[in-house]
């Protein structure tokens, strides 16, 4: 027999009987084991499925090893489609994905590099700080966190630990919102006085009454940190399909769409407005939320945030679905166009086509000189969290930045709460002489889960 015969088989085998299949590294040359980043996915769902896993391996240098849920049935299909992916790219099966029902668990294995968190946006701070602590590098999905205190915790634990930690606002690496910020950031619009941003919304729901809770779902860890409350298949997920679940639209669980699509447009925004580390100075809200049903996050709104830099900000679900930067010498307007992350995004792709225009279409065409800025440029996002791990390429979304971000949310969604302008620290992390607002800061978490019972 061949050798290349015999290590192909060999393969098979020890696949078939669930071994680890460990194989010399010159039968894979360049996806050799030991050039691969070890990859364990936390949580299987939509976004997981749609985004974040196609996204990681298409990239050589990946390789997903593990799974986590704590519905055991999301799972096993999420084992289940990696190991179909990568036995349709190889050939031949290689790869037992192993499953984990903790994701704790998965952090104790040493021969894993590093994790992607695609879960619900409560369980976003607790498991990337544990994932910093067990030295892995992570990629997490936006929101950054439920709070700004949990988010400021994740910040000084990947601080102190010295983990890659990319936030999935993949915003950035689209080359449309790069171009807009360029632009702006060099002045071809003169200078910027007004950032409109327009957001998607969602619709109140009906009632919800109790359900039995399914036997493949651990619901009491789905919980997590949030008020223990009876389950719904509308409050989880679906059962049957990965369309976009329900929690997305309740309070214990994020904040709706000023955090759902918010973080991705006003991280673009401050990428061109030049206030990626800092925050507004005041803000202010009024929303419709919801007078009955289940669902309870907030229907039309409009907030505005004024800058230390003079900069006025207004976000609302009646401007199109992107950003306008407004300047003394013209406009540029940006938008995702026709991407999608998933294909239950709640924006009809043939109403947000015209991904970059302008006043002008010589500011478009306009060229940067050598001492011009000139941002950082990626192909795709996961790739560019896999090449910094590598030491090979410029981080672009770190969890500094992306928790200032998600700040920009969640004081928002305070200010709409308290209807009312709010003077803002952005240094102190804080609402000026407001403890009422500052009361909104944190939550209270339900033991044991939760950012402050991680040990740091």
């Amino acid at each position: 027999m061949e050798r290349r015969d015999f290590m192909k088989k060999s393969a098979v085998a020890a696949a078939a009987f669930g071994f680890p299949t460990i194989v010399p590294a010159s039968v894979f040359g360049k996806n050799a084991p030991s050039n691969k980043i070890n990859i364990g996915q936390i949580g299987c769902g939509r976004i997981a499925r749609d985004h974040d896993l196609p996204g990681t391996w298409r990239h050589d240098v990946a390789r997903i090893v593990a799974v986590s849920d704590v519905d055991s049935k999301r799972m096993a299909d999420g084992k289940k489609y990696i190991e179909e992916y990568y036995t349709k790219k190889m050939g031949s099966p290689y790869l037992d994905v192993k499953q984990y029902g903790d994701y704790r668990e998965m952090l104790l294995n040493k021969d894993i590099d590093a994790v992607i968190i695609s879960t619900p946006d409560h369980w976003h701070s607790q498991p990337a700080m544990e994932a910093a602590l067990a030295g892995k590098h992570i990629y997490v999905q936006k929101p950054t966190s439920l709070t700004i205190k949990e988010g400021r915790q994740l910040v000084e634990v990947v601080n102190k630990t010295g983990v890659v930690l990319q936030l999935g606002t993949q915003q950035r690496s689209s080359e449309q919102f790069r171009i807009a910020a360029e632009l702006v950031r060099n002045g071809r619009i003169g200078k910027l006085h007004t950032v409109r941003i327009g957001l998607p919304g969602d619709p109140s729901g009906p009632d919800a009454p109790p359900m039995p809770i399914p036997s493949s779902l651990n619901y009491e860890m789905w919980l997590g940190s949030t008020p223990e409350i009876p389950y719904s298949e509308i409050g989880v997920h679906p059962q049957n399909d990965y369309s976009r679940p329900g929690w997305l639209r309740h309070e214990n669980y994020g904040a709706g769409m000023i955090t759902g699509w918010g973080q991705h447009h006003f991280d673009s925004a401050a990428w061109g407005m030049d206030t990626e580390l800092t925050g507004p100075r005041y803000i202010e809200a009024v929303a419709e939320f919801p007078r009955s049903g289940f669902w309870n996050v907030h229907g039309d709104f409009m907030v505005k945030a004024e800058y230390d830099n003079g900069v006025m900000m207004l976000t609302s679900g009646g401007y199109p679905n992107g950003i306008r930067y407004e300047g003394t010498e013209g406009w540029i307007w940006v938008s995702r166009g026709n991407y999608v992350a998933s294909s239950s995004d709640p924006v009809a792709q043939g109403n947000n086509a015209k991904a970059l225009d302008a006043s002008d279409p010589k500011i478009l065409t306009s060229q940067l000189g050598e001492n011009e800025i000139h941002l950082t440029r990626s192909d795709e996002h996961h790739g560019n969290w896999l090449e910094a791990i590598q030491g090979n390429a410029e981080l672009l979304s770190p969890v500094e930045i992306g928790h200032r971000a998600c700040s920009v949310c969640l004081i928002s969604h305070i200010a709409m709460k308290m209807g009312r302008k709010l003077a803002w620290d952005p240094v102190k992390e804080e609402f000026i002489n407001d403890p009422e607002a500052n009361s909104h800061l944190s939550r209270p978490q339900r033991r044991p889960w939760g950012t402050d019972y991680v040990k740091v």
